[in-house]
């Protein structure tokens, strides 16, 4: 039976940081609370299983107070992850069903919660606890805490998977049945986590809340962002969602992918990063597109980590998803102002464009604020953005089409289009770059958009192909280098590339000081892989048959 990361002998973590100074700040009470010790303490959460699932992993969400334990069953072949967190005895309970009121009023009018919350939590439970002249163990006073701070400053019962890395999607469909998540290693899952109605209906509020906005009966639909940079969608009550409030949620990534995260995972070979980099440093405009899920703004936030170092971009998002780190980035997010209409997209790419920035970033485009974007591509802008479309045709149709209508002639100064798919291969869901095209201008015979495509996923092989590439001869003339020279600029990304694979660098800030080490020293750079004894391989094996 797995346990991954969670250890049920000995729960660590950064919580170790408040335990201590919780001893601090209880020292001389009439209770003496010391750090959480595993070897003199009990367990604040213990788990022995579920009947009937086999676990196949465990590990710290919120360490020593939560975990997950991710459970296969073999009768339905589906996966059930489920949240453990601590017990309460009968006295926990009543303490805490009387804490929540409580505890809360006093923080409100507390001028130092602001600036450091857990703090005024803990003194607001130890002074409520000598009110009621309660003796609780150490352990209890942990717990307690533990609830406390969950509904305080966290997300109630969601809370544990709002702390997991793994998660990227949480949905709930109503009341009484089950939240689903989307998790990177086991996908789809059902989990222990339900509410019931009214329950869920104070959950839908309290998000909306926390982002500043309103939801009710009568404006039942809100779409927006949570502090932490989570985008969510609610609805309450049954005005729309004839089950029940309804909510869901998709998580904001801290530490952002790599591209040699996304060579990891199979999503890209070397050899197509390596050309997407040269394409990115000679200021070749990108369009990723896909489905839901396929990966499309993580891969366009990772490629853009190739940006030269001292160029300037500019990212303009509806939900705060890029993240970079580059020194010459300014990040921009659109708005809803109650009463003085939308702070768009579109106003934000017409400002972005005073500020004469070398790459701008779209989040996604969907209507008017393509016109400004593909403008800008024709006035010498270098542009990225994303496009809900399964294909390079699609792509183009929606781009032409009502409501974003694109005007032919401007379309072309695109030149890169990828097309991501989450699919399937030996029984697992991957996200792969399905089609990497070029746009090559308009057919003087039929009047349509000519394309070619540089590399082909082959999903029965998982395998990618590669063609010969028109834009990296563009790039070749546009620098006076021979053919040869061509080849050599793209073997040494490729040694780069593998040699930061092998040497684990998936930190998106230690793979942008690598990047700009490279732009700054090339030879330097070369030479220290040299030393490393990394050689090139021609057919390029480990990449072309990627890992799943």
């Amino acid at each position: 039976m797995a346990q991954g990361t969670a250890d049920r002998d000995g729960p660590l973590g950064g919580i170790r940081g408040w335990l201590a100074q919780t001893a601090r700040v209880l020292s001389g009470s009439t209770m003496t609370v010391t750090e959480y010790d595993p070897k003199r303490h009990d367990r604040l959460v213990s788990f022995d299983g579920l009947d009937g699932y086999e676990e196949l992993d465990r590990y710290w969400l919120n360490a020593p107070f939560a975990f997950a334990s991710v459970n296969y069953d073999p009768e339905e072949s589906e996966h059930y992850y489920h949240v453990v967190e601590p017990a309460l005895s009968d006295l926990e309970r009543r303490l805490l069903d009387r804490l929540f009121d409580e505890v809360r009023d006093p923080l409100l009018y507390r001028e130092d919660v602001a600036e450091d919350p857990e703090a005024a939590l803990r003194e607001e439970l130890h002074e409520r606890l000598e009110e009621y002249g309660v003796s609780v163990a150490e352990e209890s006073f942990y717990r307690l805490f533990y609830y406390l701070y969950r509904a305080f400053q966290g997300y109630g019962k969601l809370d544990p998977l709002m702390h997991d890395p793994h998660i990227e999607d949480i949905s709930c469909d109503g009341p009484g049945l089950p939240v689903f998540i989307y998790h990177d290693q086991y996908t789809d899952i059902e989990t222990s986590v339900t509410y019931d109605r009214e329950e869920l209906d104070n959950f839908v509020i309290q998000l909306a809340q926390q982002s500043g906005r309103h939801i009710s009966v009568s404006d039942p639909v809100v779409s927006t962002t949570l502090p932490e940079g989570s985008r969510v969608e609610l609805a309450l009550g049954e005005e729309v969602t004839p089950k029940g409030s309804a909510y869901t949620i998709r998580k904001y990534a801290d530490e952002p992918f790599t591209p040699i995260d996304l060579l990891e995972y199979g999503t890209f070979s070397v050899r197509m990063l390596a050309y997407l980099w040269l394409a990115i440093e000679h200021n070749k405009s990108l369009i990723f597109a896909g489905g839901t899920a396929a990966g499309k703004t993580t891969s366009m936030n990772a490629v853009s980590m190739f940006i030269p170092p001292r160029s300037k971009v500019l990212t303009i998002e509806d939900t705060r998803e890029l993240s970079l780190y580059h020194d010459n980035w300014l990040s921009s997010v659109t708005r809803e102002r109650v009463g003085e209409g939308d702070i768009a997209m579109y106003d934000l790419l017409r400002s972005a464009l005073r500020h004469r920035p070398e790459y701008i970033i779209v989040g996604e485009v969907r209507g008017e604020e393509a016109i400004t974007l593909f403008q800008a591509m024709n006035t010498g802008h270098t542009t990225f953005s994303t496009l809900h479309a399964d294909s390079v045709q699609t792509v183009i149709n929606r781009l032409e089409n009502e409501p974003i209508n694109v005007p032919r002639p401007m379309v072309i100064s695109l030149d890169i289009l990828c097309v991501q798919v989450l699919g399937r291969t030996d029984d697992e869901r991957v996200r792969r770059a399905k089609t990497v095209a070029e746009i090559e201008g308009i057919d003087q015979r039929t009047g349509e958009l000519d394309y070619a495509n540089a590399y082909s996923w082959n999903a029965t092989a998982d395998t990618f192909s590669e063609s010969n590439s028109g834009l990296m001869e563009e790039v070749r003339e546009e620098n006076g280098w021979s053919e040869s020279r061509l080849l050599q600029e793209l073997k040494n990304r490729r040694r780069f590339l593998r040699y930061l694979r092998r040497e684990g660098i998936t930190d998106y800030r230690r793979f942008t000081a690598m990047v700009n080490k490279y732009y700054a020293d090339q030879e330097a750079v070369l030479s220290r892989i040299d030393r490393a004894g990394l050689e090139e391989s021609e057919t390029d094996a480990p990449d072309i048959r990627p890992q799943g």
